[in-house]
């Protein structure tokens, strides 16, 4: 295809890994972001043998892998005494796929920011995009004070769930989560290479992450989560974080090294989740990815490894075609079945982990528990956590890199 000129609305990690994809592939990036410097949002995430993958063919699966934490196992444990209802071992894959990476947003941000910055992509900041507008068969972004861009080729929207450049879809999921970065707590008996959590029915949860040792830090970390319906998020603040610390010990006593580390309820941030999907992702001299196109609660992991795959698979249909609404189709068409496989299974598993049923976590704890042990159970709930149910990796010309 003859290089176009593309906008990037949005500078988080879907947008700068595109940015790097397109700009390799001979076309002129430049991206829009709302705050005066990009930055990173959030605690921690994983990064599953998907998303290591385009990183890989990125340049970047070492650096992930240097600043993050290999991440073995999943397990999970209710009830009194404790039983262990979710175990999940990457290692049930073969050599395929043996683990994942739980890292900082920052260091992932880093690793894809000091690549962008190293190339002559264009990053315009303090710009907010409140929306777009065609000019014949290109497009101009418009921003907050009324302005608008020049005409682009083609704008890649990665503003996520609650981007201006789509119609409002999908709904707002009842649970969220308080997220916090902490310090590893190397005497309170965690695993660096298992995400633990422990559940009390489906209504609460709390979850420790290890998330690696960020660039400049001086030991590694983890990603502390709470669950917690939104509605309640005003009463939490409200009864004061020594009682909801004491939730917290009363589900989970080994957490306390990690609840002394948090005095201020401020170093929590809540993070409300939703369920959207685009019936046309795809639109004239316009493309969304990432969370602008699907997004669902965390459940599976799957946020940031999608929004890679999404990447990968513009920059191979701009490959592949010399017709830009041919190249947009092939996008989609590349994604589609792999969105709606995990859109479907997420929708699925998430009540099983936040929401208000009894029944469903009953059945989880008393079944789902005890057969997760055993093949071809393990085998599948591991290639559910990795992404790889619905071999999106092949269509993609894309591998796993090795272990």
């Amino acid at each position: 295809m003859t290089p176009l000129d593309i906008a990037i609305a949005g500078c988080g990690p879907a947008g700068l890994a595109c940015a790097l994809l397109l700009h390799r592939g001979g076309h002129r990036v430049t991206m829009f972001e709302r705050f005066d410097a990009p930055r990173p949002i959030g605690s921690g995430l994983m990064i599953q043998p998907t998303g290591l993958a385009v990183l890989d063919r990125l340049g970047l699966a070492d650096v992930v892998i240097r600043y993050g934490a290999r991440i073995d196992r999943l397990i999970g444990k209710a009830g009194r005494p404790e039983r262990t209802v979710l175990d999940v071992g990457y290692a049930a894959l073969g050599a395929q796929a043996s683990f994942g990476i739980g890292i900082h947003r920052a260091s992932l941000f880093g690793a894809l920011y000091d690549a962008v910055m190293a190339t002559d992509v264009s990053i315009v900041t303090g710009r907010t995009i409140v929306g777009s507008m065609l000019d014949g068969h290109r497009r101009r972004l418009q921003f907050d004070d009324g302005d608008h861009s020049h005409a682009f080729d083609l704008v890649v929207d990665t503003l996520g769930t609650r981007t201006p450049l789509a119609p409002p879809t999908g709904r707002a999921l009842a649970y969220g989560a308080l997220w916090a970065s902490l310090d590893w707590p190397t005497a309170a008996g965690f695993d660096l290479s298992v995400l633990e959590q422990r559940y009390y029915r489906a209504s609460r949860m709390v979850g420790v992450l290890p998330i690696g040792t960020p660039p400049n830090g001086t030991g590694p970390q983890a990603a502390f989560f709470w669950s917690l319906r939104a509605d309640h998020l005003e009463a939490w603040r409200a009864g004061g974080i020594d009682k909801w610390k004491a939730d917290v010990l009363a589900l989970w006593p080994a957490c306390a090294p990690l609840l002394d580390q948090i005095v201020d309820p401020d170093q929590l941030v809540f993070a409300q989740y939703a369920h959207r999907t685009l019936r046309h992702p795809a639109e004239p001299a316009l493309i969304h990815l990432g969370d602008a196109w699907h997004s669902a609660s965390p459940q599976l992991g799957q946020g940031a490894n999608m929004a890679l795959l999404d990447a990968w698979a513009l920059a191979k249909g701009l490959a592949e075609q010399t017709d830009l609404p041919k190249a947009l189709a092939r996008t989609v068409a590349l994604r589609r079945r792999h969105v709606r496989t995990y859109q479907t299974l997420t929708a699925l598993f998430t009540p099983v982990y936040q929401s208000d049923s009894r029944l469903l976590p009953f059945i989880r704890d008393q079944l789902v528990g005890p057969l997760s042990k055993r093949w071809p159970a393990s085998w599948i709930q591991a290639a559910m956590v990795s992404g790889l149910i619905g071999n999106p990796l092949q269509p993609l010309a894309l591998t796993i890199p090795p272990p």
